[in-house]
């Protein structure tokens, strides 16, 4: 999607998101994009969780697009797209290119058949190389079809054959009343207007080739079959001579070592080093796959265009896509606390005391006249019941209900069969290392002024016991399945439902003496009045379990 969307904007919510960060996000830009905002993309920023590709598998919905960060890179840079031009075409063109207009490149990339970059070609390079001439004129292995392309000539005579390039001194013949004072080189390229002798003496000696400027040909040259060549023009002596060292190929002069590239997902700041430590004019940027898409010089860099994000289901920096402070938030929506997000300027921003955020995306549908289709209606409903468990949530409030019903009702649908297939269960026969400590299942947030790795599993009353060793948590389901989880130190089991002022906690000290120790877990619940939350705490790190009854 980010492939057809020129200049996205990101709607996102939290890292390792849950279903309701990714319902949110999927609807808010559907949303936007049936208000006339093409732009708006759905992203995420970790994996899917078992639960929510449920919802996305019922509702016949993709998953949004999986972005890392949203820092400034290369590609979001206005940067130069001067023509990329093959290594065989003549400097001569290569100059026109660049002297035409204000706006004309002096920096051009050169490149090979398949677009692959082979060289850069500055103005410099092509003055450097029309200087060398001048007290010593001389070309190798010039294109015979080159040559002929700048001086806008033909061959006009009949030689055995035509070779594929010529090389040799560049001379412009000129009368002269001393024969010792001719050309005598066979390994010239001579230059001349009409003056039919110096064509002759041309031809005696067998020089390279024989460039006639602004006269006719006579049968005689017409005529000949001699290897050399006889060219004519339409150009001054004087500009033809110059001509012929132009119509080299780029290749020979551009510089093609130690080049220093840029892709289109290098990060500014990466980029910035490399700028710094060079003197180069302009950098080549080049695409995925190699092939050169434009260029960029340390102007570029003044003023980067910066990726544009919605923050949805979030408000908290910890949560949040890294790289946002290099972004621009154009709005956030949010049922939870405030946090400690900053803007440089004013934002959009929509917070409401609800039980999920799809509820407010919901309302917004209805604010702004749209009906939701059956598919966005459907995730929305199963986001709400997610959220609130199944309306059950301490954040639960009689109008997620109301919404819920509604959304139920477009996507033709009951609220029992949409919580059949939020509540379904995680597969338990995946090993715990997968099933509660994945990747897709983690996020952090701020507990007791500490950073929480917390880890959610959605299994009812699927384990039944715990115990310790000295080294090991064992979680065990009514399967009979034994899980492992290695820890260290102490552990605490500490609960609470939301509503107590103080967490209750209860200790496991470990050792000889506690080892084998078994703790049944619903008698731990019934011992600590907890309701739905379960905290195992070690390393200084808070291990979060969240189980429905």
């Amino acid at each position: 999607m980010d492939s057809i969307v020129k200049d996205p904007v990101y709607v996102t919510g939290h890292q390792n998101p849950d279903t309701d960060s990714i319902v949110s996000a999927i609807a808010y830009a559907a949303l936007r994009n049936a208000l006339g905002d093409r732009e708006y993309v759905a992203a995420r920023l970790g994996n899917v969780s078992d639960e929510t590709q449920r919802v996305l598998d019922k509702f016949d919905a993709e998953p949004p697009v999986l972005i890392s960060n949203v820092r400034t890179q290369v590609r979001d840079l206005v940067f130069d797209t001067p023509p990329a031009m093959d290594r065989s075409v003549t400097i001569f063109h290569a100059w026109e290119t660049m002297k035409q207009g204000d706006g004309a490149p002096s920096v051009i990339p050169v490149v090979e058949d398949d677009g692959s970059l082979y060289g850069m070609l500055t103005t410099g390079d092509i003055a450097t190389h029309s200087m060398k001439n001048v007290d010593a004129p001389h070309v190798d292995n010039v294109p015979v079809y080159n040559l002929l392309s700048v001086l806008e000539g033909q061959i006009v005579n009949q030689p055995a054959g035509i070779p594929e390039e010529l090389s040799g001194d560049v001379i412009i013949a000129v009368p002269t009343a001393h024969e010792g004072m001719l050309f005598n080189n066979p390994n010239s390229i001579v230059v001349c207007g009409q003056q039919a002798d110096m064509v002759r003496h041309a031809l005696d000696i067998g020089v390279k080739a024989v460039v006639i400027c602004q006269a006719d040909v006579s049968e005689e040259f017409r005529n000949d079959t001699s290897d050399t060549l006889i060219i004519t023009s339409p150009l001054s002596a004087y500009r033809t001579a110059r001509m012929i060292n132009l119509a080299l190929p780029v290749d020979r002069i551009c510089a093609a070592e130690n080049l220093k590239v840029f892709h289109l997902d290098d990060y500014l700041d990466d980029v910035k080093d490399v700028l710094l430590n060079s003197r180069y004019r302009a950098y080549p940027i080049l695409d995925e796959n190699d092939k050169v898409v434009g260029t960029m010089g340390r102007y570029h860099m003044i003023r980067p265009k910066r990726k544009r994000v919605v923050l949805v289901d979030h408000n908290e920096l910890s949560q949040t896509v890294p790289g946002l402070s290099e972004a621009e938030v154009l709005g956030i929506i949010d049922h939870h606390r405030l946090a400690d997000i900053q803007t440089t300027g004013p934002i959009f921003f929509r917070n409401e005391v609800l039980g999920s955020t799809a509820t407010i995306i919901s309302g917004m549908y209805q604010e702004k006249g749209i009906m939701p289709s059956k598919k966005i209606a459907g995730l929305l409903c199963s986001a709400i019941i997610s959220d609130t468990v199944m309306f059950k949530s301490p954040t639960c409030t009689p109008h997620d209900k109301v919404i819920a019903e509604r959304m139920a009702r477009i996507a033709e649908v009951t609220l029992e069969e949409v919580g059949n297939t939020v509540f379904a269960g995680a597969d338990l026969s995946k090993p715990v290392e997968e099933l509660i400590f994945n990747r897709s299942m983690l996020y952090h947030y701020m507990y007791r002024h500490q950073k929480i790795l917390a880890a959610e599993a959605q299994m009812r009353d699927a384990i039944y016991a715990l115990s310790t060793t000295e080294n090991t948590l064992f979680l065990k389901n009514r399967k009979g399945d034994l899980w492992k989880i290695a820890i260290s130190g102490e552990i605490s089991m500490e609960t609470g439902d939301n509503t107590a002022a103080q967490p209750q906690t209860a200790t496991i000290p470990l050792g000889a003496r506690a080892r084998a120790r078994r703790i049944t877990l619903r008698d731990f619940l019934s011992a600590t009045a907890v309701t739905e939350q379960v905290f195992i705490t070690y390393k200084n790190q808070v291990q979060w379990l969240r189980f429905l009854f």
